[in-house]
């Protein structure tokens, strides 16, 4: 594939384990709407959660290689926290490219907590980070920042977006988490730090015991893109965005009908 082949403006490369990235390429698409789309999944490496640091650092740099290679993006970004916390350095040195990072929106949370209760919801590996330790302690240091790892929410969102229901248990263990904890019955404002969790919005929503706000960094990482990309000239119409999988192209079927919601039609493996 060449960048030819995908129309003459180069495209935009959202990487992630699964389908969570789409919640920050939906707020993309609010800001660039014609900017040409690559969407990759690394569904053979899925859950990033689980796996140690080296084994991070060693596959997403090299992954991310290879689709810079493939499609000449003139931008990528690491649509996942897990990945982000873990090798945003190591990918920014390996490629020539802007490379934009996620990252838990603790400074948000911070600013509109009322209480001075915060949660995070997260991936084993992200809540653990030393990462999210120094991002606390930057803005957050008057708050109290109460952590769950919650990886079957990965599992939940994912079984949304193939048109299931979620598992309701997921998500009531991923409140309960955080409200058994002390102070948790203060809580007001959830930092949703996995780009898979804010396609559970609604339903985390509904589950909380009383009104919570529930915030992510979409909507600043779209930004972000678009201050980086603020001289391309974008085509003056929307080209059908491409998804590419390290898994089988075959366990993709189940989502296509969510993807074109994203003006993604073509599917390809790497």
């Amino acid at each position: 594939m060449t960048k030819a082949q995908i129309g003459d403006c180069p495209p935009l490369l959202f990487f992630d384990t699964g389908v969570g990235g789409l919640s920050v390429l939906r707020e993309t698409i609010k800001l660039l709407p014609n900017a040409p789309i690559v969407y990759a999944a690394d569904y053979a490496g899925l859950p990033y959660g689980m796996k140690s640091e080296a084994e991070l650092a060693a596959r997403v740099p090299a992954l991310l290689g290879r689709l810079v290679e493939r499609y000449k993006p003139i931008l990528a970004t690491i649509a996942c926290n897990t990945a982000s916390t873990i090798t945003l350095d190591h990918v920014r040195s390996a490629l020539n490219i802007p490379v934009v990072g996620t990252v838990p929106a603790i400074k948000t949370a911070s600013q509109i907590s009322k209480t001075g209760v915060i949660g995070l919801l997260g991936t084993r590996a992200t809540v653990r980070q030393p990462y999210v330790d120094r991002l606390a302690a930057d803005f957050a240091s008057d708050k109290i920042l109460l952590r769950h790892a919650a990886p079957d929410l990965v599992y939940a969102a994912e079984a949304k977006l193939r048109g299931e229901k979620p598992d309701p248990a997921a998500i009531e263990q991923a409140i309960s988490g955080l409200i058994r904890q002390d102070g948790g019955d203060r809580m007001d404002t959830v930092i949703l730090a996995c780009t898979h969790f804010p396609l559970l919005r609604d339903e985390l929503t509904e589950a909380a015991p009383r009104p919570m706000q529930f915030i992510d960094g979409a909507e600043g990482i779209a930004q972000r893109i678009a201050y980086l990309t603020q001289e391309i000239r974008w085509p003056d119409h929307s080209e059908e965005g491409i998804f590419v999988t390290t898994g089988d192209l075959a366990d993709i079927t189940p989502y296509r009908a969510a993807f074109k919601d994203y003006g993604i039609g073509r599917f390809e493996s790497l």
